[in-house]
């Protein structure tokens, strides 16, 4: 079968990548495991044989069929469930809910899996880190490698992507996997990152959306001066020891946090 470019299909056929991948979700037989994209089912097989239930989501019409048929035995009992669409349509966490009230014997939350097409990774990795009612525990991506180095970047090489992801969870650099390693064979190399520890202890009531606002205002115009992006007043900046004419780059994730909660400090006082 040919793979469709338009869906950024490069299918992973090296067996020492989805062992790697296998290990790093450390999975157990209670486990539920969302498998974003699974192609031909290679990954798929693999999760399925530590014992895991595994909910595979696939938009290829073509594929479909090839799951269905491969794995007509899982689906009968239950540890395989295929979703024929989009994964940035599917409300996964009411789909996740039901699933939990008929399915007592699994653990509590997920584990995500993916080997994402390199134009949607931003996208997936917000949907899911952000999800309100149930994120998952921890996420194994196979990944641009370039995008995987941003996203474990230390600091003063921060981008919005890493402070994203540095927000609800601790990113992992796992492992580097050549182009060789999938067919069609892509123009660059990937990388398997793990994130975990994911939760949303850091937002509490309107903060998420206050952090992400400053964030993007940071990053829109990245190499001017912060102080002069920001618009916060000039006692903020001592406040956390920063300087204003640092750049969003040179700040870490404990610094927007700071920056956030002095401005709102005196913004209630100024009331």
């Amino acid at each position: 079968m040919k793979a469709k470019k338009s869906l950024g299909q490069n299918w992973l056929k090296s067996e020492t990548a989805i062992q790697e991948i296998i290990k790093t979700a450390d999975l157990n037989e209670r486990e539920l495991v969302l498998e974003i994209g699974p192609g031909q089912g290679k990954l798929t097989g693999a999760l399925l044989s530590v014992g895991a239930t595994v909910i595979a989501v696939e938009k290829d019409d073509r594929l479909i069929e090839v799951l269905t048929e491969k794995f007509a035995a899982e689906i009968k009992v239950g540890r395989f469930i295929l979703i024929h669409d989009d994964i940035l349509n599917l409300d996964f966490s009411s789909f996740f809910s039901s699933l939990k009230t008929n399915r007592r014997k699994l653990t509590a939350s997920y584990c995500l899996v993916a080997n994402i097409p390199y134009y949607l990774t931003g996208q997936i990795i917000r949907k899911f880190l952000s999800q309100e009612k149930i994120q998952p525990a921890k996420m194994v991506l196979m990944l641009q490698k370039e995008v995987a180095k941003r996203i474990v970047a230390k600091d003063g090489k921060e981008s919005l992507l890493s402070l994203s992801v540095k927000a609800f969870g601790e990113p992992k650099y796992i492992k580097t996997v050549p182009a060789g390693a999938f067919f069609p064979k892509p123009k660059v190399d990937s990388a398997i990152l793990l994130i975990h520890n994911i939760s949303r202890r850091h937002f509490q009531a309107e903060g998420e959306t206050k952090f992400f606002d400053l964030l993007k205002k940071a990053f829109s115009q990245k190499r001017k001066k912060l102080g002069s992006r920001l618009g916060l007043t000039a006692e903020v900046w001592p406040l956390c020891n920063l300087n204003p004419n640092s750049r969003a780059e040179d700040l870490r994730l404990d610094d927007w946090f700071c920056l956030l909660d002095a401005d709102s400090h005196r913004q209630n006082a100024d009331k």
